[in-house]
């Protein structure tokens, strides 16, 4: 009995790592074991990618607060700790929004906190 070799499988398997690495240089997009490592690797860095947009976001927040704050004459670690004895629950992510596009909001949160 010959042997069973599953080409369909096969190629198709070979076709999706060569369809992730359409675009990249010279071999990594034409040569399957080098496409393969190319994509693996893209792989690895896309997920660190995400671990690293969260920090940078939460750093551009702090930044912003900070700006706005000390415009009202305050630090951003004093009005952080001032809202946290304050019991205002809001974010990072909330108060750079309300900071950069509803300035009046803001200044009202200040304001309490003071």
């Amino acid at each position: 009995m010959p042997r069973s070799v599953n080409s369909v499988a096969s190629r198709n398997r070979r076709k999706k790592i060569l369809k992730k690495a359409r675009g990249y240089f010279l071999s990594r997009s034409n040569v399957y074991t080098v496409a393969k490592n190319a994509v693996e690797k893209a792989g690895v860095y896309s997920y660190i990618g995400r671990k690293l947009k969260k920090r940078d976001y939460r750093g551009i927040w702090i930044t912003r607060i900070n700006a706005a704050v000390r415009e009202e004459g305050l630090t951003y670690s004093n009005f952080i700790s001032k809202l946290a004895k304050a019991n205002i629950d809001l974010n990072r992510k909330v108060l750079a929004d309300l900071a950069l596009n509803n300035r009046a909001a803001f200044k009202a949160v200040v304001a309490k906190v003071k």
